[in-house]
Order: C-alpha cells, then sequence, then structure tokens
C-alpha cells in the first residue's frame, strides 16, 4: 500500500538522486503520524473540555497516586516547561478547581499541587477518551506489530529521554 511519504520520497529521488533520501522513508512518516496524533488528542480532551497542556499537568499529578500532588519543580520535571509557564498552568487550572496548592509540610516556603476531586475526574475520563483515540489510530497494526513498534520507537527515542539535565 502506498503513503504520501512514499511520493514524496519518489519525488525526491527522480529530482534529487544524488541524496540519499531513506531518513525520510521513517522520519516523515514519524513526522505525519504525530500530526494525526496531536488531532486525536486534541479531540479526546476537548470532549472533556481539557486544552492538551491542561491534561498534560493533571496526569502527571494522577500518575503520581494518592494523594495526587506534586511540587511546582516535579510537575516542571515532568511536563518540560519552564516555571513561569508552570505558574501560570497551576493558577488556571486552580482557578477552574481542577487543582488546589497546599503548604509542603517538609518545606515551610514550599506548596505542593493536590489534583482535586474534579481534576481527578477529568483526567480518568480524557485519558480513557485518549486512549480510544489512539487505539483507532494503531487499528491496522496486530499486537505483535505494535510491541515490535514500541520497541523500535524506543530504541530511537530513549537517547533523547536520557540527555542529562
Amino acid at each position: 500500500m502506498e503513503d504520501e511519504v512514499d511520493r514524496l520520497v519518489a519525488a525526491w529521488r527522480r529530482e534529487r538522486p544524488d541524496l540519499d533520501v531513506e531518513p525520510l522513508e521513517v522520519l516523515s512518516r514519524v513526522s505525519r503520524l504525530a500530526r494525526h496524533l496531536d488531532r486525536a488528542r486534541r479531540l479526546a480532551f476537548a470532549e472533556h473540555d481539557l486544552e492538551p497542556w491542561e491534561f498534560d499537568v493533571l496526569t502527571a499529578l494522577r500518575r503520581a497516586g494518592s494523594p495526587y500532588q506534586l511540587s511546582p519543580g516535579q510537575l516542571l520535571t515532568q511536563t518540560l516547561v519552564t516555571s513561569g509557564t508552570m505558574t501560570n498552568r497551576i493558577d488556571r487550572l486552580a482557578k477552574r478547581g481542577l487543582v488546589e496548592r497546599q503548604p509542603d509540610p517538609s518545606d515551610r516556603r514550599g506548596v505542593l499541587v493536590r489534583l482535586t476531586e474534579s481534576g481527578k475526574t477529568h483526567a480518568d475520563q480524557a485519558l480513557a477518551g485518549l486512549l480510544r483515540q489512539e487505539r483507532a489510530l494503531l487499528g491496522s497494526l496486530s499486537a505483535a506489530e505494535r510491541r515490535q513498534l514500541a520497541g523500535l520507537l524506543r530504541a530511537l527515542t530513549a537517547p533523547f529521554d536520557n540527555i542529562p539535565a
């Protein structure tokens, strides 16, 4: 089955036979898939009145386990944003009643961000919606193919995820 990347690669091979365009066969597909995934994610989150960044913060707290709280610094690490951006995000989520700030009992100057019951419900429902969308995206692959693809993508992304800060 031919796809848009096959056509793109064929055109480049015709127009620039002096270049090895093989990386496009993989990375252009990854890029296109990322765009499809972004659309699916936005749809899943919109169904639960969330923006993608809201989902990221809420699910970071949800994954932390009971009592579903993290320091702003831990949230920075998990969501890869600046401290100013995180402060703004926490403020906006708190205004919506999805998180609340609590004093950090181990640091008098610190705070912890805690998921509210409403935030937990939003996170859980949005995650279920996201998984439905993602299953549909992967529907043409067998379980064995999904495992193989996951392993190959892990080999490609692990070096980026394990760079010391």
